[in-house]
């Protein structure tokens, strides 16, 4: 049975193709979700409106991301975290305190947007990922620092050390 799309339908197509599916798939799922609709030519026209609708807004969306994606390129954050003295730390670093940390700073993420494959363990500097959209991305830069012992010493740090801004410790 042929259908016209009305909506982008997983393995079968997009919005505005006319596809072939068995009848029993059309009649019990495309046609009463209002997913798929007969092609007559009055309904070719109308899912065309509807597919240009559709493609300005996935355009707003993809300038929206880009320009998050700008707004986050190049930004530096730093994470105080307790470690041993060669530099591991006792626990890790993961996706939620990065985002904590980058919400101090005014720029709200999702942790599902940080992308660490394995999780941070060691004091350094890092340079994380953050996607927005399979093609949309942009790079942060993390400073694993120790937590400063209450007698007011510090640990060695690591080699370079970032700017000195109180604020941006977490």
């Amino acid at each position: 049975m042929k259908v016209l799309l009305r909506k982008n339908v997983g393995r079968f197509g997009k919005i505005g193709d006319v596809v072939e599916v068995k009848a029993g798939y059309a009649r019990n799922y495309l046609l009463p979700q209002g997913l798929a609709v007969r092609p007559t030519e009055a309904n070719i026209r109308a899912v065309e409106a509807d597919k240009q609708c559709y493609l300005e807004e996935v355009a707003r969306q993809r300038a929206d991301l880009e320009a998050r994606a700008a707004a986050v390129q190049g930004k530096e954050i730093t994470i105080a975290a307790r470690a041993n003295e060669e530099g591991h730390l006792y626990g890790s670093v993961g996706p939620a305190q990065i985002v904590s940390a980058l919400a101090e700073k005014g720029i709200f993420l999702a942790s599902e947007n940080i992308v660490l494959d394995p999780p941070i363990r060691q004091l350094d500097k890092y340079d994380i990922e953050v996607r927005f959209a399979p093609d949309i991305s942009a790079t942060i830069r993390a400073w694993i620092l120790p937590v400063r012992e209450a007698e007011g010493e510090t640990p060695e740090g690591p080699e370079e050390q970032p700017p000195a801004n109180e604020e941006d410790t977490v």
